[in-house]
Order: C-alpha cells, then structure tokens, then sequence
C-alpha cells in the first residue's frame, strides 16, 4: 500500500463536514436543534474558509438555499 503526505491524510473535504437533512427528517427536529444545526453549520464554514478550503467544486448556493428553506 502506497503511504499518503500527511497532507492527504488530514486533507477534509466538503462531504466530511456537511450534515444534511431530509425534508422529513428536518420536520421532526424541535427548534432549538434546528437552530443548533444553523449555528455547527456556521462555524464549520467559516472554520473551512480560514483553513482556505475551496468551495470551486461544491454547489454552496445549493447547499445554502436547501438549508434556508428548512429554516422556514
């Protein structure tokens, strides 16, 4: 077996981080978990922009959009 760089080995990508909810799952959470969701989403993309992720092959608008109408 080939040895990774270190770098790969610690490489995160976007599917690591991400948690994603059905339509129907989201509806049983209570607000207070919602809001949780919001607020570990928030801080993991902001974590992944100072680390200099690049978001160039994930559709973040997506990503987004699904998110804020599951806040609705």
């Amino acid at each position: 077996m080939a040895e990774l760089g270190n770098h790969d080995m610690n490489a995160v990508t976007y599917d690591d981080v991400h948690v994603d909810f059905t339509w129907e799952e989201w509806t049983l959470l209570d607000p207070s978990q919602k809001n949780l969701y919001k607020d570990v989403m928030l801080e993991t993309y902001n974590n992944l922009i100072i680390i200099g992720y690049s978001w160039e092959d994930h559709h973040v608008e997506e990503h987004y959009q699904s998110s804020r109408r599951h806040v609705r």
